[in-house]
This record gives C-alpha cells, structure tokens and sequence, in this order.
C-alpha cells in the first residue's frame, strides 16, 4: 500500500511530503474491508467449541477496513482513496446532526525525562519508523491477526499487515517462555486459558519497533499480554504494553471486535519502499492500523 501524504501547490505541482510504497497493504486493508459478516448480528450467534471445550477462535477475522483520502487537483473536493473500503462510501449524516466526536489519544505515558525523546522520534518519524521501511511494526502495534488457527496444542497466528505477511506459533499447552530464543520484530509468546479467555504473554522483543505511530519507541524489557474471547461469530480483543524502563504505566491498546468472515488470505504483494528520493519534508499521517 502506497501510504501518501501528496500535497498541491497553486500553481498545479506536486510536492511530495512523503511517499511510501507498501504496495502490499493496499490489498490488505481492501480485503479487511470486503470481509462478509455472518449474520447481522454475530455476537448474539452461539459460540462454537473445540473438543476440550474451548472457544473455537480457528476462521479468518475482519479487523474492519479503513478508509485514508487525501486531497489532489485543483478541485478541492477531489479525493482518491488509499486504504480499505474504497468504493464504499460512508452513509451521510442525518441533518443537523453533531459531528461526531473522535476518539480519545490512544498514546502511551511515557516517564518525564523521556518526553523529549518521545518527540525528536515523532518530528523525525519517516526517518526513525522502521515499519514505513518495510519492517515488520511488530506488537502490539501489528494489531489482531487475520486468521487464527487452533489445535489442542497452539493457535498459529496469520497476519496480512501494511508491511506484508507475518505468523506467530503460540503454544498452550503450559510449557513455560523459551530461554534459547533470540529478540525478534514479534517476541516469544505463550499462552494460556482462563475460562473462556485466550490470555498470551508475550516478551524478549527487540527494541526496533513502536508501540504506535508519533514516537512511541519501547525497550527489549517489552511485555505485552493479549486476550482473545470468542462471543457468537465476534472475538473480543485487547492488547496491554508493559515496560516499565520508560512508561509511566501500563499502556492498553484501544479494544477491538473482529468478525468472522468466509475470506481467505491470498498472498501479499511485496512491501516496497520508494520513498527516500522523493521525500521533501517530515509531513506524515498517522497509519491505518
């Protein structure tokens, strides 16, 4: 997915603020938007069980899609839409309706002295953001996976992200964290079930990845703990950052409801970054994760 940010000037050229060739996320986020829910309502389905008992979580999973426009041309109601959703205009307001209001900052708390820093990586961010490079944005910012598959033993996780494909094997089957595993993008995760709740820890990151966009780096003292709960046709997740070198607290990634979809995943489309040549300033928008 190109993510663009291409601004016109009066006189009708083009400048570049920044130019990211994804080309796989432009896939991606239309398929995460084209995903057929069953049912109008999938969470008052029953939930299906495996033979142990648990939630099934085993399907592919819609995120929901989401739809970026910039504006190009002299018309200023010229747009062209990037990510997900294309074509699927959003129903018009009913009249005199209140515009409706945007969600809280969804930003860690970061300690005092490393506010500063917190900032120099957000102004710089198209230079410092590894996953505008192609990299994987590892957890929790990849976000839920596409499809999950479970057997007795471990769920695999399939994610189709902006930056491509990625997996994650967890087991659950209570073998403990692994001691001869290297830091990676994705960490080292096992889990477990509390009642109906997958709960995954997951840790030994590397410290090349953020929690979010705007300068949230982490250290490899990164623990995140993840929860997924099957209800009907819908999975309840939610992600929790844990690093106290440089967060004031525990940072909880906004929740979000996946639905079950009869998509599958097709192979992505390499991740190419363009952007170095054409890049004039630090101008970026906020990814679509």
């Amino acid at each position: 997915m190109k993510q663009h940010l291409v601004k016109r000037t009066a006189s009708g050229a083009v400048a570049l603020g920044v130019a990211w060739l994804l080309s796989a996320g432009l896939a991606a986020q239309q398929r995460a938007g084209s995903g057929a829910n069953v049912g109008p309502d999938p969470a008052a389905k029953p939930t299906p069980r495996t033979a142990d008992g648990h939630p099934d979580l085993t399907g592919t999973w819609d995120k929901g899609g989401t739809t970026f426009g910039f504006k190009v041309g002299v018309d200023p109601t010229a747009s062209v839409c990037v990510f997900g959703n294309c074509g699927r205009p959003a129903a018009a307001p009913a009249a005199n309706a209140a515009p409706a209001a945007r969600p809280a900052p969804d930003f860690p708390k970061y300690k005092p002295e490393l506010l500063t820093k917190v900032k120099q990586l957000s102004d710089r961010q198209v230079y410092e953001d590894t996953s505008l490079r192609c990299m994987n944005p590892g957890l929790p910012r990849i976000g839920a996976p596409k499809k999950i598959v479970q057997t007795p033993s471990q769920v695999v996780f399939l994610y189709d992200d902006l930056t491509g494909f990625a997996w994650r094997i967890i087991p659950t089957d209570g073998r403990p964290h692994r001691k001869d595993v290297d830091v990676s993008y994705l960490g080292d995760g096992v889990g477990h079930w509390d009642g109906d709740t997958l709960v995954i820890e997951t840790t030994k990151f590397n410290a090349e990845t953020w929690l979010i966009d705007n300068g949230a780096f982490h250290t490899e003292n990164l623990r995140v703990m993840e929860t997924f709960k099957r209800v009907g046709d819908t999975i309840q997740y939610q992600a929790t950052a844990y690093d106290p070198d440089v967060l004031a607290e525990p940072w909880a990634k906004r929740p979000a409801v996946l639905k079950l979809t009869n998509d599958e995943l097709i192979e992505p489309a390499p991740c190419i970054d363009r952007s170095i040549p054409h890049l004039v300033n630090l101008e970026h928008h906020d990814n679509a994760r």
